[in-house]
């Protein structure tokens, strides 16, 4: 990344939450010729901090003039801290915040870190009250988190998108989020459908992948050659991952009742039929 004559920060923020797709969001911007949007998270208002400003503001040193600059780092809704830093530097940024059932983002967050085989069977042992991975639990309290940035920020400045929207009506988040940008649309009807960090994607066994891992930058260049496709079409494999229960549902579900139910009033969206035990995957 080039320093560029004038530090540029950030005009918006996707703050999360994580595992609702947000991936999504970033993707259809980065097609928009007028929005700057780097695509790994600097995370600089939760872990990152201690890197500073100048740090910070080198991750758009890039953007062109007439361009406005933002950035996704999805745990930034659940991080204590995040708001008021974020205030402190970007009083008048603009948020876009994603939510999901949280129920299902909470074993969408399980089945990410089983594919990288960070944590295994069942998801009983994390998913209820674990304190090895609190996050999984702790990241879907919306209220919670939301109430800190509503606390300090204006109304006016959060956009507010629920997962389900994206499925049923993803040209409308498109136009949504652009207004709340001060951008015209730009729909790339091509683009619209495409999913991004598709939890379904084949892969290569565990055992291999870390066995392969130390090449990684070997490989990297190869990825697109037909060949290496072939060869990991052969190798991979659909993901299994230990299912979501009933039961399972149903105690995640009354866990998160009440944040549910102070939830919808707070962001003026109707998200009782979370509170389904039976909503479907």
């Amino acid at each position: 990344m080039k320093n560029g004559p004038t530090p540029r920060l950030p005009d918006f923020i996707i703050i999360g939450a994580a595992k609702a797709a947000t991936t999504w969001i970033v993707h259809q911007l980065q097609q928009h010729p007028d929005v700057f949007l780097p695509s790994p998270e600097p995370h600089y208002f939760s872990t990152e901090y201690e890197r500073g400003d100048s740090w910070y503001a080198r991750w758009f040193a890039d953007a062109t003039t007439g361009q406005i600059v933002g950035e996704k780092s999805a745990d930034y809704l659940a991080h204590p801290l995040a708001a008021r830093r974020m205030r402190s530097l970007l009083p008048s940024v603009r948020l876009v915040v994603q939510l999901r059932n949280p129920v299902e983002r909470a074993y969408s967050d399980y089945c990410m870190l089983f594919r990288r085989g960070t944590v295994g069977a069942p998801p009983e042992k994390y998913l209820l009250k674990s304190a090895e991975r609190p996050r999984f639990l702790e990241d879907g309290l919306y209220h919670r988190h939301l109430l800190r940035f509503l606390d300090i920020f204006p109304r006016e400045s959060l956009a507010f998108i629920l997962h389900e929207d994206i499925r049923r009506e993803p040209e409308d988040v498109i136009g949504r989020i652009s207004n709340h940008l001060g951008l015209a649309p730009r729909i790339a009807t091509a683009e619209v459908s495409a999913r991004v960090n598709d939890s379904e994607a084949p892969l290569l066994p565990l055992a291999l992948r870390r066995l392969l891992a130390p090449m990684k930058p070997i490989a990297a260049p190869l990825r697109r050659q037909p060949w290496f496709q072939s060869v990991h079409s052969a190798l991979a494999r659909r993901p299994d991952y230990p299912p979501l229960t009933s039961e399972l549902r149903r105690r995640l579900r009354d866990f998160y009742a009440t944040d549910i139910e102070m939830l919808g009033p707070l962001v003026g969206r109707d998200v009782s039929g979370w509170l389904n035990v039976e909503d479907a995957r």
